[in-house]
């Protein structure tokens, strides 16, 4: 039991008191708050000196030790080393003498205005003039203070260390990250003892060296404060702070107590050697709170013997509740599982139903599927047979149409003729009439005119019994022929001339569509144009491409001139019975005679002569007709 001052004898005196810590170093009633190891936060350093280890011993007293705690009153003594200080110029003044001259008087200490400039140089280290100089040489100081540091603490009867701090880097006051010992199990946490080490390293060190390892009672530690702010007398080098959950803690030896016992007012007693202690009041009510702990515990130790034996009397009862609650949340839970399964029942059957639908009716589309496949494969063979038929049709009918076109060449041919000139390379005529390869300088125009037109028509019913629509139609009016230009968007104008005009790039652009055309009838017979100006030779190898074949030519189908008769109807004529000009102009100008001789020599002529007859009639009506 500790002795309190009674308020009677304490005297305030904050003067002669610092803070108090919360954690007392000794065992007291208030055990509980006493300084642990799990009371510790963090550990910061201040002014650290690293000296890296020397080869050469030195002898040092106690003094040159550099632990060694430096007090105030150290600190303001006299260094005998600093009462010498070396002259800060080597230059005197023009003025006069520095040293054995009295001082001058405020009046005489400023100079003329003429000699104001003159001053006495500086000569000084960090008078430099060069302020990189200056950067230089501070960080070079600097860098010499700093080092990298970390700490380990370590306890009695643990081999591993306890805490093992993080890095700090390049610092002289490092500040560690905070901690909490609790975790590392009671033999740590409430032990009251430690024993830490330091290390550091220097830029110039290529290790950590061990610069402060020391054992520490937590009770032996100085309060210094709340915060650090509060502090305000110097530390000594490499000081290692404590950080506890009242405040800072340190090592030092030579501060004062953290508090003072204030003495006590003179007794009114006479008898001088009493000691102050405890009142009867204070000691009546600390008398009264054990008696109250002893009847607390007590009573806690007689109640648990009541509930022990409650207990025990009811022993069967409680098996037989705790059996019912454990049968009422299985039944709980056998619920809930009827509940799941019932809906996963009912989700099963559902999906059940759609898949019977679902293949009810994929059975009633495989069964129409077969009905219509019976009936398909019934219909079959007539199938198959007028397939046949219509391929073997199809084939004649195409044998037909090229001997027909085959036939159709060779009139055109015979109506326009293209014949080559002689000595002339490429060089051809059309009935007669040259015409030249695109290059028009220095030509006869009517000429020119009606060689384009006879071209020009040749193109045009090529195109009309070939099936073919040409990309620029052509207008055959002889030697007054157009074409026009349906493709080009950008141009003025659509129609230009197939015979020579003033506008000489209108006719040329006319000619060079000709070809274009004669090129678009080449390539839809698979043939492939060397040079799209030569437009007679290319013509005359179309024609002569459409006109090759062995087999014979095929006859004339029953018409002709037989066809213009009126009253009777075949097929040729009735193709062309929207012909009313030919069959008027045949009733009104040609004899009779003359239309049964050449129907008799149409009908029992055979070979070139009903060659060379008939097909320029035919050829001439079928153009009239187009």
């Amino acid at each position: 039991m500790s002795l309190t001052i009674t308020s009677e004898t304490i005297h305030h005196d904050e003067g002669n008191r610092r803070e108090r810590p919360w954690l007392f170093p000794s065992v007291t009633l208030t055990s509980s708050r006493n300084r642990r190891l799990r009371h510790l936060q963090g550990i910061s350093i201040r002014n650290l000196v690293v000296t890296p280890p020397s080869r050469t011993r030195k002898t040092i007293d106690d003094e040159d030790i550099p632990n060694t705690f430096q007090s105030p009153s150290k600190i303001l003594a006299p260094d005998p080393s600093r009462s010498l200080s070396h002259s800060r110029s080597f230059t005197n003044l023009k003025s006069g003498q520095i040293d054995g001259t009295p001082r001058i008087s405020n009046e005489q200490k400023q100079p003329p205005p003429q000699r104001r400039q003159q001053q006495r140089r500086n000569t000084l280290p960090w008078s430099d003039p060069n302020p990189r100089t200056r950067q230089v040489k501070l960080e070079d100081i600097t860098r010499s203070r700093m080092a990298d540091t970390w700490f380990s603490i370590h306890c009695e009867h643990v081999e591993a260390p306890v805490y093992v701090s993080e890095v700090v880097e390049n610092a002289t006051n490092p500040s560690f990250r905070s901690f909490d010992l609790n975790m590392c199990g009671p033999l740590v946490s409430r032990s009251d003892s430690l024993t830490l080490r330091l290390w550091a390293r220097t830029t110039a060190m290529e290790e950590f060296m061990l610069l402060v390892e020391f054992q520490l009672h937590l009770g032996s530690l100085q309060f210094l404060g709340k915060s650090l702010d509060s502090f305000h007398q110097p530390l000594p080098s490499n000081s290692v702070l404590f950080h506890f959950s009242d405040g800072v803690y340190g090592n030092l030896t030579d501060l004062p107590p953290a508090w003072v016992p204030l003495p006590a007012k003179a007794s009114k007693s006479s008898d001088k050697n009493a000691l102050p202690t405890s009142s009867y009041d204070a000691l009546m009510r600390l008398a009264n709170l054990d008696e109250c702990i002893q009847d607390a515990l007590n009573t806690r130790e007689r109640l648990e013997t009541q509930i022990s034996t409650i207990l025990e009397r009811n022993q069967r009862a409680l098996a037989v509740t705790s059996e019912a609650s454990r049968a009422r949340d299985k039944l709980a839970l056998t619920k809930q599982a009827v509940m799941s399964e019932r809906k996963q029942l009912r989700m099963t059957s559902k999906r059940r139903e759609d898949l019977i639908a679902s293949i009810r009716a994929r059975k009633e589309a495989m069964q129409c599927g077969r009905q219509t496949q019976a009936r398909t494969r019934s219909h079959l063979p007539d199938a198959q047979e007028k397939l046949h038929s219509s391929a073997k049709l199809l084939e004649k009918d195409r044998e037909e149409s090229k001997g027909q076109i085959r036939r159709i060449s060779e009139d055109l041919l015979a109506i326009y003729p293209i014949e080559p000139i002689f000595d002339k390379p490429l060089a051809f005529t059309i009935a007669g009439i040259a015409l030249p390869n695109s290059n028009f300088v220095d030509i006869d125009r009517d000429a020119v005119a009606a060689a384009l037109g006879y071209t020009a028509h040749l193109v045009y019913l090529l195109s009309f019994y070939l099936s073919l629509s040409m990309p620029y139609p052509i207008n055959p009016y002889l030697s007054n022929s157009l074409i026009q230009d349906p493709v080009s968007v950008a141009l003025p104008q659509r129609t230009y001339p197939l015979y020579p005009v003033n506008v000489q790039y209108r006719f040329e652009y006319g000619v060079f569509l000709l070809n274009k055309n004669i090129e678009f009838l080449l390539n839809k017979q698979g043939l492939r144009v060397l040079d799209i100006r030569h437009t007679l030779p290319n013509l005359k190898y179309l024609l002569y491409v459409l006109t090759a074949g062995t087999a014979e030519i095929p006859a004339r189908k029953a018409g002709g001139i037989r066809g213009l008769l009126p009253g009777r109807l075949t097929p040729s004529t009735m193709s062309r019975r929207g012909s009313e000009d030919s069959v008027a102009y045949s009733e009104s100008n040609l004899p009779r005679k003359m239309l049964s001789s050449l129907a008799k020599s149409n009908g029992d002529a055979s070979g070139d002569k009903g060659k060379k007859i008939v097909p320029v009639l035919n050829t001439t009506s079928a153009s009239q007709a187009a």
